[in-house]
């Protein structure tokens, strides 16, 4: 991960040794400015800097790239060592000691623990100075190796960070699918169980066969359902729901909804009106996982001996699908959450539900350009999802 010159005062600033190390340059050398610098291609920045000569920089300021010595040190990844710029065969003529005035100069570069450039530590002085000696080079070489060892562990500490934020994210959305599924699986499930149920009492063949057929539907779906929900698994829960967008009868996604769920809860009345002709052109099973968690939760939250009305209708070229229940009000700061994943609003209404529900709903909603709200009062509680027939 590239350390770019906007955070490298940062990192620099992480490191508690660097101010004594600055301090100690110009104690060995009697040079008066010292300077930790993020060498890049086009920039060079000062992260730490020492100055007793008033030259100046503060951390974060910037010298033009080309007035330095630094990128020549960038490029050959060699130390430059000035004792006396007069007396250098290389450096008298160079345009950057005129440009500062200094007469010594020391750089070593900063590499990390991955062989990339960091850039240098480096002093100056308007004096010449002693910087010949061995230990002076031993001290400034120690100081690089010790910054650029510091930089790259901060560095792993922060990759190692970011994978344990990703591997957090990735139990979670792996939890959420879990959920997701047996949350969907659950009215399918009860449907069958209750087609076996009335199968052990049915009258006849003809009525049997009929049970039979309910429960292959059933079955068929449930196959479906466990492949679009695969989808989730892979992470796409939000913003990337794949669909397969087809004209279709929104009265018979609907119907066999409503019908699959009655089978399920025979202790309810559901009521069902459909005035939608016009095909919509979406993804029906997707549409269906939407009308079977609203229609779900109405018959888990409404008031029992009620009925949940479901309702569907086209006007102003948008389609309109309601369910409607009794019982009491939503709280606001309830409903604010309402379409959130595990949030704390959702399960409390749930009444322990996993709040998976009306999450799953809102985002097929907006995969299909569409919207999912809820109204809520002391009698009653209306859940709308509405998408446009424009396209139809």
């Amino acid at each position: 991960m590239e350390i770019d010159p906007a955070s490298s005062v940062e990192a620099i600033r992480a490191i508690d040794v660097v101010p004594a190390i600055l301090d100690t340059v110009c104690r060995v050398t009697g040079m008066g400015f010292a300077a930790i610098a993020r060498v890049t291609e086009a920039r060079w920045v000062a992260c730490s800097v020492k100055d007793d000569i008033a030259f100046g920089l503060e951390p974060g300021g910037e010298l033009k790239l080309e007035t330095t010595i630094c990128h020549e040190i960038r490029d050959s990844r060699q130390a430059v060592v000035i004792p006396d710029v007069a007396r250098d065969a290389v450096y008298r003529n160079h345009h950057t000691p005129a440009h500062y005035g200094f007469r010594s100069y020391i750089s070593f570069p900063i590499v990390l623990r991955d062989g990339r450039f960091f850039g240098t530590l480096c002093a100056i002085d308007p004096e010449p100075r002693d910087l010949d000696r061995p230990e002076v080079g031993n001290i400034f070489r120690m100081f690089a190796d010790l910054i650029g060892f510091h930089l790259g562990m901060g560095q792993e500490l922060s990759e190692t960070q970011a994978d344990l934020g990703r591997e957090r994210q990735t139990g979670i959305q792996r939890e959420q699918f879990i959920a997701v599924l047996g949350h969907d699986l659950r009215n399918p499930l009860a449907a069958l169980e209750a087609g076996l149920s009335l199968m052990k009492r049915a009258p006849d063949q003809k009525r049997a066969e009929f049970i039979m057929s309910a429960m292959q539907t059933t079955i068929d779906r449930m196959n479906a359902m466990v492949g679009n929900i695969l989808d989730f698994a892979r992470g796409r829960l939000v913003g990337d729901l794949p669909l397969r967008f087809k004209a279709e009868s929104a009265e018979a996604i609907v119907t066999q909804i409503v019908n699959e769920l009655a089978i399920a809860h025979p202790d309810r009345e559901i009521v069902l009106h459909c005035d939608s002709a016009t095909p919509l052109m979406c993804d029906a099973q997707r549409i269906g996982q939407l009308v079977s968690n609203l229609v779900g939760n109405a018959l888990t939250h409404g008031e029992q001996g009620t009925p949940v009305v479901v309702a569907c209708r086209e006007s102003d070229d948008e389609f309109t699908l309601s369910v409607t229940n009794n019982g009491p009000e939503i709280p606001m700061q309830v409903r604010e959450t309402l379409f959130q994943p595990f949030e704390q609003g959702a399960e409390s209404h749930a009444s322990g539900s996993l709040g998976l529900g009306l999450y799953i709903a809102s985002t097929i909603a907006k995969a299909h350009g569409g919207s999912l709200t809820v109204q809520s009062s002391p009698t009653e509680t209306r859940f709308a999802f509405r998408m446009s027939l424009a396209a139809t």
